[in-house]
C-alpha cells in the first residue's frame, strides 16, 4: 500500500557503503531517489562508508560490535525490524550478499514487506541463493528479483530460484564525471589499468599481471595501473616484483575519484572469473577509454562489443587476453576507433534512465 505522507519513503538496505560496484549502486540510487523528492532511509551491516549518498542512514555495523556474534547478531535483527516496521516504507530495496539460509528466511518473513526488491549484482548466485530451489522460493515468494544483466535473469528463471525476476541494469552519473573526470591530474605517463577488490581471487589480478608480463607493454614502457585494496594485495605486489616488474606495476590502493586515472588510460582490462554487471566498464566508457574484457559470465558482452567499443577475449584464455593487450598498442587506428564509441554506449544507462525504471517497477510516482 502507498504511504499517504507527503513523501513516499524508500529504504535502501545494503553490506556497507564502500568498495563495491553493489554499494556504489545503493549510494548512487540513493541520491537519485532523494533528488527525486524522496524520504530516503539507508541501512547497512558494516561500519565502513566511502561513497557519498542521500538520506538518512542506520549504521548496524556500529551495534555492539563487542559482544559474541549471536547476541550482534539478533541485535541487529531486532533494530532491523523496528526499522523497517516504524517507517512503513513504500518499498525497500536490499544490495546484499545473503548466503545464510535460516537468517534469509527469517527476515524475509517476519521483516521485509510484501513490497521489497532484491538485488542480485554477481554471477555467482551462491552469494544470494540456496542450492535449493525450494528453500530459494520459501525466502523470495511475494517478493521481487532484480537482475543486473539479463544473464543473470536467464539462470535465476532456470533455475527456479524465484519467480518474480526483473532485470535493470547499473546505473552511472554521466553529469557528475563530467567534473570528477578533471579533479586532479594522474602523475603516470603512458599505461593501462584495472580496477577491483583484492580480498578474493575473482578479479584475478595475479593472472593479469602474468599476462601483462609477457605482452609487449614492458618492453615498451607502458606501466599497468591497479586501483584497489584487500588482503591479497601484497600477495600482489610481491609477484610483480619477483617477475621484475615492480617499477612497472603501479599498486595505488583504493582511490575514492578513479575518473582521472580512466581518463588518462590507453585502455582497462577486465579478467574476472565472473562479474554482475562491471561498474568498470560504464566508468571506462564514461571519460572514452576502451575496454578489454573477458567474456565472462556476466555482463560484459551486453555492454562490449568486439572490436567496436573495446575487445572481448575468450573467457579465461589469458594468452588470447595477452594478444589483446598487444593488439591495442600495435594497433593504434583500432584502439581510437573503439575510443570513439565508447561514450555513445552509455544511453541505456545514465542515472536518469535506469532511476526511472527503478520508479516504474517500485510503482511510485
Amino acid at each position: 500500500m502507498v504511504n499517504q505522507n507527503s513523501k513516499h519513503k524508500i529504504a535502501l538496505i545494503g553490506d556497507c557503503l564502500a568498495n563495491g560496484g553493489a554499494e556504489k549502486v545503493h549510494a548512487l540510487l540513493s541520491v537519485y531517489f532523494h533528488k527525486m523528492g524522496f524520504e530516503v532511509h539507508n541501512c547497512i551491516f558494516v561500519d565502513w562508508i566511502q561513497y557519498e549518498y542521500s538520506g538518512s542512514i542506520l549504521n548496524l555495523g556500529k551495534v555492539h560490535q563487542n559482544s559474541n556474534p549471536i547476541n550482534r547478531k539478533i541485535t541487529r535483527y531486532f533494530k532491523l525490524q523496528q526499522f523497517i516496521k516504524k517507517n512503513d516504507f513504500d518499498a525497500v530495496i536490499d544490495f546484499r550478499i545473503r548466503t545464510g539460509l535460516l537468517q534469509e528466511m527469517v527476515i524475509s518473513k517476519f521483516c521485509y514487506p510484501k513490497n521489497t526488491f532484491y538485488t542480485v549484482h554477481s554471477g555467482i548466485l551462491d552469494f544470494y541463493f540456496p542450492k535449493s530451489s525450494w528453500f530459494s522460493t520459501l525466502i523470495y515468494q511475494n517478493k521481487k528479483v532484480v537482475t543486473v544483466s539479463k544473464a543473470i535473469q536467464t539462470a535465476i528463471v532456470s533455475k527456479g530460484f524465484a519467480k518474480n525476476v526483473f532485470q535493470i541494469y547499473n546505473p552511472i552519473d554521466i553529469q557528475s564525471i563530467a567534473f570528477l573526470k578533471d579533479e586532479f591530474d594522474v602523475s603516470l605517463e603512458k599505461y593501462c589499468m584495472a580496477v577491483g577488490r583484492m580480498n578474493e581471487d575473482v578479479k584475478q589480478f595475479d593472472q593479469l599481471i602474468i599476462a601483462y608480463s609477457k605482452s609487449i607493454l614492458p618492453q615498451k614502457k607502458i606501466k599497468l595501473v591497479l586501483l584497489g585494496d584487500g588482503q591479497n594485495l601484497s600477495k600482489y605486489k610481491a609477484l610483480a616484483a619477483q617477475l621484475g616488474l615492480k617499477d612497472l606495476v603501479v599498486f595505488k590502493g583504493f582511490v575514492d575519484n578513479p575518473f582521472p586515472y580512466y581518463q588518462s588510460a590507453l585502455f582497462t582490462v577486465i579478467s574476472s572469473k565472473n562479474e554482475g554487471f562491471p561498474n568498470v566498464i560504464l566508468e571506462s566508457f564514461s571519460v572514452a577509454n576502451p575496454v578489454i574484457s573477458f567474456d565472462c559470465f556476466s555482463g560484459p558482452n551486453e555492454i562490449v562489443v568486439d572490436q567496436q567499443n573495446g575487445l572481448l577475449v575468450p573467457n579465461q584464455d589469458f594468452d588470447k587476453l595477452t594478444e589483446a593487450m598487444n593488439l591495442f598498442i600495435e594497433n593504434n587506428q583500432l584502439r581510437a576507433y573503439c575510443k570513439q564509441n565508447t561514450k555513445t554506449s552509455l544511453e541505456l544507462f545514465d542515472i536518469e534512465t535506469i532511476g526511472k525504471q527503478w520508479l516504474e517497477l517500485i510503482k511510485i510516482k
